[in-house]
């Protein structure tokens, strides 16, 4: 059962785009808030963008979430269904004063935005709509005239005790009274969001940095909604490697996009953790339970973090390492797209691969090169590996090959490095073309071990068929 006092927090996306990792490390650090102190998350859709949120961004969202094991207690909650909560916090702050109608027509106000510029100073909302009187201001929307609904701002200082970035304080000029709900009715962002937070308790809102100038009109909100005031944290700006806001040009910059690149939700969980939080130490690879019992606030940076892939492969490359095989394995089927070997081959190729790859598409590829022989060859290897007396030498090599009873990964080497000494050319100017009938690459795991792997029926077949490949594109005998 939770504490009577245990926090709240929400995750509050909206569906106008596809999740992004700066919206998911801020989800997952509300989840580790969450889940270290006991207490509830959250999950709240902002969709009252009608133009721009789109039901499928909704569900895209939804299922990155879950991929990436962002559960939460509470929710979904969709905004487009909540106007009647708006409409009703709306009309009881007309009523106490702390809101009120003004009427000016678009424009009359962009007569009053033109003569401030005109000034060299910043346009503020004259404040007009506040000398109607109620029952005047009544009167007029009763008979439709076109208003907006401005809060009235209070003439103070307007202080937040911040969690990360500690006090920040914003003069009353800062602010002038803004719209809450617009002339056709629909309300405007800042007001469902601290209507939303008042409604479902929210005590502490961890949000990114961009919001912060947001602040002091949500505090002003809640004071007029008669709410208490949440407890602020907001995360650094995450980065791309040249130090500018992270952007589809520095990569993959949705959660989907790092699935789809063989990824793992653990690594990836993990490093967006890592990306504004020290748990202390130089640990890197952290377990969810380690990263739920060790989270807090006070270990946060306000810095901006780097989103730097070259790690987050890395990263990944650790969990591919660490993994059961037949887990491994599981994952890595749905990347191998020319199909599987059987699974007692499978499982010695994960073995054989998972030190050398860094993705499960690598791992699929991987697989896939066990099942069925090379669709085609490297353009570069065949380029650089195969020379005018190769297609002899591997001849001499399958020869010794077919007589092998002992098919080994030792017995086969000894054969390949007899056949280059009789050749006299190094080992390795057979081993890179041997590789490529092989397998179609010219990088792997350990030739021999893959020779070893693929059987001696396997292997010879891959080899004649390369050597028929090469006496097609040979060049004809000179006359």
């Amino acid at each position: 059962m939770q504490e009577p006092n245990a926090p709240r927090v929400r995750f509050a996306p909206s569906p106008t785009g596809s999740l992004h990792v700066g919206g998911a490390r801020t989800a997952l650090y509300n989840l580790l808030f969450a889940r270290n102190a006991g207490g509830t998350f959250i999950l709240r859709i902002e969709d009252t963008d009608v133009e721009r949120s789109r039901e499928e961004l909704t569900a895209q969202i939804l299922s990155a979430m879950e991929w990436l094991g962002l559960g939460f207690d509470e929710g979904p909650f969709y905004q487009s269904k909540r106007y009647d909560l708006y409409r009703a916090a709306a009309d009881r702050l007309i009523g106490e004063g702390k809101a009120y109608r003004a009427f000016e027509t678009p424009e009359e106000l962009d007569v009053e935005r033109k003569k401030a510029e005109a000034a060299g100073r910043a346009y503020r909302y004259s404040g007009a709509g506040r000398a109607i009187p109620l029952e005047e201001s009544n009167r007029r929307a009763a008979v439709g005239e076109r208003h907006v609904v401005r809060l009235r701002m209070p003439d103070e200082t307007l202080v937040v005790d911040d969690l990360i970035r500690g006090r920040v304080e914003f003069p009353p000029d800062a602010l002038d009274d803004f719209v809450l709900v617009r002339s056709d009715g629909h309300p405007l962002y800042h007001f469902c969001v601290c209507v939303d937070d008042t409604d479902m308790r929210i005590t502490h809102v961890i949000r990114g940095d961009d919001h912060l100038a947001n602040t002091p009109k949500h505090v002003a909100l809640f004071a007029a909604l008669g709410a208490p005031i949440p407890k602020f944290a907001h995360l650094g700006m995450i980065l791309g490697t040249d130090r500018k806001k992270l952007s589809k040009r520095h990569g993959a910059a949705a959660v989907e996009e790092w699935r789809d690149e063989g990824i793992l939700p653990e690594a990836l969980f993990n490093f967006l953790a890592l990306l504004g939080w020290a748990p202390g130490g130089d640990r890197e690879i952290l377990t969810r339970e380690e990263m739920e019992r060790e989270f807090s606030l006070d270990k946060v940076g306000a810095s901006p973090s780097v989103f730097d892939p070259e790690k987050l492969l890395w990263m990944n490359s650790q969990y591919i390492a660490q993994m059961p095989a037949g887990e491994l394995l599981a994952r890595s089927l749905r990347y191998a797209a020319a199909g599987a070997p059987e699974p007692a081959v499978a499982l010695k190729a994960i073995e054989l691969h998972r030190p050398r790859v860094r993705t499960t598409i690598e791992m699929g590829r991987a697989l896939s090169s066990y099942a069925h022989d090379p669709a085609d060859y490297e353009a570069e290897g065949l380029k650089k590996h195969v020379k005018p007396d190769t297609a002899k030498q591997l001849e001499t090599l399958v020869a010794g090959l077919e007589g092998l009873s002992d098919w080994t990964a030792a017995s086969t080497e000894a054969v390949l490095r007899q056949a280059a000494e009789a050749g006299q050319i190094s080992a390795g100017k057979l081993i890179h073309p041997t590789r490529l009938a092989l397998t179609g690459t010219t990088v792997g795991a350990p030739l021999f071990d893959v020779v070893e792997l693929l059987g001696k029926e396997t292997s010879l077949r891959r080899l004649r068929r390369f050597l028929d490949t090469l006496k097609l594109k040979a060049p004809p005998a000179p006359a």
